[in-house]
């Protein structure tokens, strides 16, 4: 089941919102940064395989440049996270464009 939750990275002083799959592994990832409440990353699973699939090196690193890095490996334990809370779909997308239109702007 899709799942869609929040935690906060104090090392980095980062809002971390998650959309994990079915298998419990990250399809899409927004960063923001608590501070100025700026995007840093808005990367999606689909456009990172479609990318490994049809594209060569160079367009991966455009668009790790532009969206930043999706988190690898399953997301078990999250609910561990300082204020770690599960949030809604609509949540979640309203983060996503908000996130995309500021990055996608910036690239």
């Amino acid at each position: 089941m899709t799942m869609w939750f929040r935690i906060y990275y104090e090392d980095e002083d980062l809002w971390l919102y998650f959309e994990a799959s079915d298998e419990g592994w990250a399809a899409r990832q927004v960063e923001v940064r608590r501070q100025d409440s700026r995007p840093v990353t808005a990367a999606s699973l689909e456009e990172v395989l479609h990318l490994r699939d049809h594209a060569d090196l160079a367009a991966m690193f455009r668009y790790e440049r532009q969206f930043g890095v999706l988190a690898e490996g399953p997301m078990d334990g999250w609910r561990d996270e300082p204020e770690a809370v599960e949030i809604s779909a609509d949540e979640f997308e309203r983060v996503w464009t908000g996130a995309r239109r500021v990055l996608g702007d910036s690239g």
